[in-house]
Order: structure tokens, then sequence, then C-alpha cells
């Protein structure tokens, strides 16, 4: 089994920036993806970004241009940065690994953007 351990989040002012990390550990595994979700309060969790083994990235048309998710040497860490943050953005952000058939989720970090 894959444990995520997430790092990054906190408060911001709108306009500013941040850098989500995940670090993926457990037994032997393969990563076929990492990305991060996030969660909103009232809402359903939604894709932020993803990033495919081979590199391949996907991205919410929502943070389209302001964010970019990318992945550590090592393979085990994806990170995403955000900038240009708006109030919207508030909501606990959770990473995501596909691996070895199976989807693992951290248990979320807090992003607030004030306005």
């Amino acid at each position: 089994q894959v444990q995520l351990v997430e790092s990054g989040g906190g408060l911001v002012q709108a306009g500013g920036s941040l850098r989500l990390s995940c670090v993926a550990s457990g037994n032997r595994f393969n990563i076929l993806a990492m990305g991060w979700y996030r969660q909103a309060p009232g809402k359903q969790r939604e894709l932020v970004a993803v990033i495919a083994s081979e590199g391949r990235t996907n991205y919410a048309d929502s943070v389209k241009g302001r964010a970019t998710i990318s992945r550590g040497s090592a393979g085990n860490t994806v990170n995403l940065q955000m900038n240009s943050l708006k109030p919207e953005d508030t909501a606990v952000y959770y990473c995501m690994v596909v691996a070895d058939g199976r989807a693992s989720w951290g248990q979320g970090t807090q992003v607030t953007v004030s306005s």
C-alpha cells in the first residue's frame, strides 16, 4: 500500500503563490500517475492537475496558466506550483497516486486564499 504525505498548504493573499508537495512511500510500487485534487466546502472533489508516468499532464480549466505540476527526480514526489491565487482556489487539496492498479489518497492540506 502507498502512503502519501502532503505539505505546503496554508494561508496566502490573493495574487500570491504557493507550492504543494507530496511524497509517496511504501513497499515496492509502480506509479502510473500522480496528481492533485481539491474539495471546497459544499462542493465535490475535483481534479486540479495530474501527471502520468511518461510526463503527460492535464489541468483543470480553472487553473490552466496558473498551475504547474511536476514530479521529483526520484519519481515518488509530486509538486504543484500555483500562482496568481484566487479566493476561489480555497479548498482542501489532496494528493492522489495511481500505483499497481489502485488509487491512494493523502490526508489533505488546507489552502486558504484571502481577498
